[in-house]
């Protein structure tokens, strides 16, 4: 079954489909749109002239440069089969527009970007740290090491970027109840619950719950097992996506690891990056300064 998206999480795909539309006619760039009744646009990397629509150039430009960047970009798009029209090579998921980890990318990719004082004070970051995409967390179980992934490491802060994404997922209660520390970081009767959601054709079993939020409380969880800090960033436009932060930070037991855990949004990293980037994203995602 496919989750149905929120409300917002829908306006917003609808809002950043007419900007690529725009973006794509202004800029001439090579492109796909994905099957459906709401069709996104899917960019294809113009090889020979060192370009991919979905990126700002010089970002994209210091991506290739890095092998460790450059091997994100390979990741196979995960319903590219079915949804995108054939191509002369497989669909990557950071063609898409709405990739949440291309726009991550396209903002700490960017040159000088890290380096920016501005911002490094608004993360709580080093101006030397550098970037490390789909990052292998360590989260102690009670028996052995969840390696998650974490979309982005910079110096001592683990980040995880939101865009369109319906919610931060949610995970059988039996999944969660594995983490080592879950009891000792949490107020877990507080964190918030929901029923299964049968497969089809079969009935939820009694008894049995799924915790909402699962990334923020795994991603607290290696926070908390490794000493570092956590930052979501998401759209000012996504309010259940900050209601839901906040509802999961009240459930924190720690004031220590309460304080080194924070929310940004894209909007407010925006007034700290360079002009060319602010302009690149004002036009394809409609993040602007507030």
């Amino acid at each position: 079954m496919v989750p149905r998206l929120s409300g917002f999480a829908s306006e917003l795909r609808r809002e950043l489909c007419v900007r690529n539309a725009a973006f794509v006619k202004a800029q001439g760039l090579a492109h796909v749109l994905s099957y459906g009744a709401a069709p996104v646009i899917v960019y294809a990397p113009d090889d020979d002239a060192g370009r991919h629509g979905n990126f700002l150039d010089s970002s994209y430009t210091a991506m290739l440069k890095r092998p460790e960047w450059a091997r994100r970009l390979e990741k196979i798009h995960s319903s590219g089969r079915r949804a995108l029209p054939r191509a002369d090579r497989a669909w990557r998921e950071l063609d898409s527009s709405m990739s949440s980890d291309a726009l991550l990318m396209n903002v700490f990719c960017c040159p000088g970007v890290c380096g920016s004082k501005l911002v490094a004070s608004l993360l709580g970051t080093e101006e030397t740290d550098i970037p490390e995409f789909g990052y292998k967390a360590r989260v102690p179980l009670k028996k052995g090491n969840d390696r998650t992934e974490v979309d982005m490491k910079l110096g001592s802060l683990l980040v995880e970027a939101k865009l369109t994404e319906n919610d931060f997922q949610s995970k059988p209660g039996a999944l969660v109840e594995r983490y080592r520390d879950l009891e000792a970081v949490f107020d877990v009767q507080a964190l918030p619950q929901s029923k299964p959601r049968p497969a089809s054709g079969l009935q939820a079993v009694p008894g049995t719950v799924d915790y909402v939020s699962y990334q923020l409380i795994r991603n607290v969880l290696a926070a908390h097992a490794s000493g570092l800090s956590f930052c979501v960033i998401a759209d000012a436009r996504r309010p259940d996506l900050l209601e839901a932060w906040h509802t999961i930070m009240l459930c924190v037991r720690l004031v220590d690891l309460r304080t080194r855990c924070k929310v940004l949004t894209w909007q407010e990293l925006s007034q700290a990056l360079p002009r060319k980037l602010q302009k690149f994203l004002e036009a394809k995602y409609g993040i602007r300064k507030q």
